[in-house]
């Protein structure tokens, strides 16, 4: 599988205000609802397969997300890119002198493997690798 772009995430404030937006203001279909444990998030994805828009919200004050609501305000958080093995992908990120965040995959929003890779080696954009829960089984 050649990587492709997965999501582009956007951190709000307020979930619900945002997604009222989305489904009132720019006419998407109401999108899927997911509380991400391990990442303090809660989500709202809108659409299905590749080029996908999710929404993040903190769950904690003390969390990355809430530091970047806090610091930077609401808006682009992080690109996704689908990946078809998220391991071999950072060992060779690593090997390339990519700065990594994640050495090794967490468990994100459906059950996905991701990891990050920092701004300042991708060229200021938070980049996440993904590895669908279907490829990860």
């Amino acid at each position: 599988m050649t990587p492709g772009l997965d999501h582009v995430a956007i951190a709000v404030k307020d979930l619900d205000v945002a997604i009222k937006y989305y489904v009132e203001v720019l006419g998407f279909p109401p999108p899927e609802l997911e509380v991400v444990e391990e990442q303090k998030v809660r989500t709202a994805i809108f659409g299905h397969g590749m080029g996908r828009i999710e929404l993040i919200c903190p769950t904690e004050p003390d969390t990355s997300v809430a530091k970047f609501l806090e610091k930077r305000g609401e808006g682009l958080h992080h690109i996704c890119v689908e990946v078809k093995n998220i391991e071999q992908s950072l060992a060779d990120l690593k090997a390339k002198g990519a700065q990594l965040i994640d050495q090794t995959p967490k468990i994100g929003a459906g059950g996905a493997k991701i990891a990050f890779v920092h701004p300042k080696g991708a060229h200021g954009v938070l980049t996440e690798l993904r590895q669908g829960a279907t490829q990860a089984k």
